[in-house]
């Protein structure tokens, strides 16, 4: 196991244990195991300890087309997955749209504040007079007796049924290769906004930037791939791929980026 943990950082130590206890729970059981929602740093590191060609295998599902939050499941060779395996029901917000928008912060919040752990619900989308967002079927009961108000909007759960069409992703990744002197959390910035290293250290160290949804607030954070990166002011990003080095030994890598919306 330890040369698993070498190749992650020292504080997902706990989450691989969790993922290693769940392949051999599979592999004791000879039965599927489903986690809860998971972020994409979550799910790289799923991928990475079941593997591809073993007697245990591992599928995702987040429901919406191009998700972000999904959840796994890990199961043995002999068994094939569907979509309704993964227990997941999207929900609609009922509300009087003609006189109020709601926003992602919005929704993300309220649910938040019924009691809900952030991995019960995968992503929510957002347009001008529509919310849907994924949840575990197993708390959906639990949503729609409980979730009644949205900032200062009064709202009514529904869920919707196979088939209907659901709300695309709200903004397009855009991907991009550039260099960067380091991995570094600062250097990282720096390298893919026009700022200098010291403002993005400001930005850092003032609590703006999140990586995989945690803030960090250290300059010198190693980045890996697969994390997700949130700039307050700025958008967010995501390093899809450490490519190697240049000849100069400067580290190209390729990144996803959202610019924020003027």
């Amino acid at each position: 196991m330890e040369e698993i943990f070498q190749h992650f950082r020292p504080e997902e130590k706990t989450f691989i244990e969790q993922a290693m206890g769940w392949k051999n729970e599979v592999e004791d059981r000879y039965a599927p195991k489903l986690t809860d929602f998971l972020d994409p740093r979550q799910q790289l590191i799923i991928t990475s300890i079941i593997g591809k060609n073993g007697s245990v295998l591992v599928d995702a599902n987040g429901r919406f087309d191009e998700s972000e939050r999904k959840r796994l499941l890990i199961y043995p060779d002999y068994f094939q997955p569907s979509d309704d395996d993964f227990n997941i029901a999207i929900c609609e917000l009922q509300f009087p749209s003609k006189f109020i928008q709601l926003k992602h912060p919005d929704v993300l919040g309220a649910l938040l504040s019924i009691g809900l752990d952030r991995s019960k619900f995968g992503d929510i989308r957002v347009d001008e007079s529509s919310v849907q967002f994924a949840v575990a079927t197993e708390i959906l009961d639990y949503i729609r007796v409980n979730l009644v108000s949205v900032g200062k909007a009064k709202v009514h759960v529904e869920e919707l049924q196979s088939g209907t069409s659901l709300l695309p992703v709200e903004s397009h990744w855009i991907d991009q290769m550039l260099t960067t002197s380091s991995m570094r959390l600062d250097t990282v910035l720096a390298s893919v906004y026009p700022i200098s290293r010291q403002k993005a250290a400001m930005l850092i160290n003032a609590g703006k930037v999140k990586v995989n949804f945690a803030v960090r607030e250290q300059v010198a954070f190693e980045l890996h791939e697969s994390d997700l990166l949130s700039i307050r002011g700025y958008g967010r990003l995501v390093i899809k791929t450490i490519e190697g080095r240049t000849k100069k030994e400067k580290i190209r890598i390729k990144i996803g980026r959202i610019e924020r919306k003027s």
